[in-house]
């Protein structure tokens, strides 16, 4: 099977023959890291354009919190934080908008605002949003995650075998996705890192991050400051970035495509030191 290396939507590509990276933008009160910073949407634009010149080829812009344990919002809140800033940046900057969204009245209305992506950490489940995917031919994000609730997802962390259960829902989903008319060049895999998954599955999962390859599809890693690090650093969110880089360039050297980061900058420099040193561990070794 050829493997997909490109993104193409209304006349976009997005080249992924090299990682690439994907730019935080949360605009809630209450994300576990960065809440409330880019809730007004002059300052998100302004973030994201930061992120744009720092090296993010996309910017993910996420409504709702999806941290253990938070709450839904309702449509109408959702929409009315992600919608001005998604017009803005449509309007303003050139680079790949993601929406952060698992439901189908959001992804139809950022889609016409401009949106290049769904990242939809539920997978499509939720009744309507395979259907709106579809009749777009937009790219979507299909995430792996332990039930299909932030709020409950690490009340049950227990898998018969951790990167065998995480493939076979992936291909499920891929299954329906094709059997739904969304093709198979417009899918990325998200295998869910702290989603329904304890410390040691985290790295376990990382660890094995390679065996997800065999999908032949755009591999998307979202590891940015999130609890796996700060656990095992004994570190808050402010201050995992060194973890946050390490766990990121493993997953590079493992297959990962797509790198989904808060810090923008420190991570393309981290990568572009890290891929033109691989070009010479290539070469043969002159006598």
């Amino acid at each position: 099977m050829k493997p997909v290396s490109k993104l193409e939507y209304k006349g976009r590509v997005l080249d992924l023959t090299q990682p690439v990276i994907m730019g935080i933008l949360n605009v809630t009160p209450d994300s576990f890291s960065d809440g409330g910073k880019f809730a007004d949407p002059a300052r998100a634009l302004e973030h994201a354009k930061e992120m744009v010149l720092a090296g993010a080829s996309i910017i993910d812009v996420g409504g709702e919190s999806t941290r253990p344990g938070s709450p839904r919002v309702s449509e109408e809140e959702e929409l009315a934080r992600v919608l001005p800033v998604v017009e803005g940046i449509a309007g303003t900057m050139d680079v790949w908008i993601s929406v952060d969204t698992s439901s189908p009245r959001v992804m139809q209305a950022v889609l016409d605002a401009g949106a290049s992506m769904i990242n939809d950490i539920r997978a499509l489940r939720r009744p309507g949003a395979m259907e709106v995917v579809a009749s777009y031919g937009c790219p979507v994000c299909i995430q792996h995650m332990k039930g299909d609730d932030p709020a409950t997802m690490q009340q049950n962390t227990v898998y018969e075998d951790l990167l065998g259960d995480i493939s076979e829902f992936l291909y499920e989903r891929i299954h329906v996705c094709l059997n739904s008319g969304i093709r198979r060049e417009k899918i990325v895999i998200d295998p869910g890192f702290g989603f329904g998954k304890n410390l040691e599955q985290n790295y376990r999962l990382l660890g094995q991050l390679e065996r997800l390859r065999s999908f032949a599809l755009p591999l998307l890693v979202g590891l940015s400051r999130k609890s796996m690090i700060g656990d095992l650093l004994k570190a808050d969110p402010q201050n995992r970035l060194a973890g946050t880089i390490a766990a990121n360039l493993f997953a590079v050297e493992h297959g990962a495509d797509i790198l989904r980061v808060h810090d923008v900058k420190e991570m393309a420099d981290a990568l572009a030191v890290h891929l033109y040193a691989s070009k010479f561990s290539k070469q043969k070794i002159k006598k």
